[in-house]
């Protein structure tokens, strides 16, 4: 297949990307996936050939090169001392100086992949210093294999984990260029780091969860940090729940924007799969950085 060559979810039937769903949240095992993804072969496409085009494509995940003259890269390592030991991330920020806000970008449940990347670079690019960390670096870095990331991801401390991203705001903290602002974006696991984030973090100026797990209407209250949360309508696991966090949020009195993407996906930003959506995830990303603009200024 043509490494430019983008499926869409209509490519696919609804149940078979809801499959692909529990493959990705690591409920169901790879053999199990294409096991169950055989029902929906059709001549001359085997059920292996299926589950290959619904993985990421990477070659698609360059909205902003890694060589674009508005930005400057550079891997960094920073401590994190209550999670799984010294992280490394990539640090992005646009090419012009100044003071500015800054962001941590939290990836999925498989490491610092291409896509995360990619989001960085998109937020450098939009004016912001961004530091994506990558979680699997206790276990070598993302290893090029989101199968592999998984697996790599699954073995370590949740806990931990989370603090290696409390650590990469703490660092942010030091920065020269950052103006005392910082936010975080982060997407499916990476979601639910974020929610977490604006419980435990006072001083978070900004949250931008992508289809995460909400916390606990208990922890609420401590939330200080205006919220926008996207979900896509199909993702009927986490909508379901939106209710009740929208409902503590209110009780609270927490500033919080929140919209579902009609005919969207769990994990519809992402550009790289079929499951990506071009209209809900431009109107999302629009969203979040004029949110970002209004709060990180």
């Amino acid at each position: 297949m043509d490494p430019k060559t983008r499926k869409s979810a209509k490519d696919f039937d609804q149940e078979l990307l809801d499959l692909y769903d529990q493959y990705c949240h690591g409920k169901i095992a790879r053999r199990q996936f294409i096991t169950a993804a055989g029902k929906f072969a059709v001549a001359g496409v085997s059920a292996t050939a299926l589950v290959e085009m619904l993985l990421p494509n990477y070659a698609l995940a360059e909205q902003v090169k890694p060589n674009d003259p508005r930005i400057k890269s550079v891997t960094i390592t920073f401590e994190s001392p209550k999670g799984n030991g010294p992280t490394k991330g990539l640090l992005v920020k646009p090419a012009g100086g100044g003071k500015r806000g800054s962001v941590v970008v939290v990836h999925e449940n498989r490491g610092l992949n291409p896509y995360i990347e990619d989001v960085a670079r998109r937020l450098a690019v939009a004016g912001f210093t961004a530091l994506a960390p990558d979680g699997l670096s206790s276990l070598g870095g993302y290893p090029g294999d989101d199968d592999k990331g998984r697996d790599m991801q699954a073995k370590l401390d949740s806990g931990k984990l989370l603090m290696d991203f409390i650590a990469a705001y703490e660092y942010l903290k030091t920065d020269p260029d950052q103006n005392g602002k910082i936010g975080a974006v982060g997407f499916c696991f990476g979601g639910t780091v974020v929610n977490s984030m604006a419980v435990m973090l006072p001083d978070l100026a900004a949250a931008v969860p992508y289809y995460g797990g909400a916390p606990k209407a208990d922890d609420v209250p401590r939330i200080k940090a205006p919220l926008l949360i996207h979900h896509g309508e199909l993702d009927k696991r986490l909508v379901e729940g939106l209710p009740a966090y929208e409902a503590a949020l209110k009780v609270n009195g927490k500033s919080y924007e929140a919209f579902v993407y009609a005919n969207a996906n769990h994990g519809f930003h992402n550009d790289t799969t079929p499951r990506y959506e071009k209209e809900p995830a431009e109107l999302s990303w629009e969203r979040t950085i004029t949110f970002f603009k209004k709060h990180l200024a």
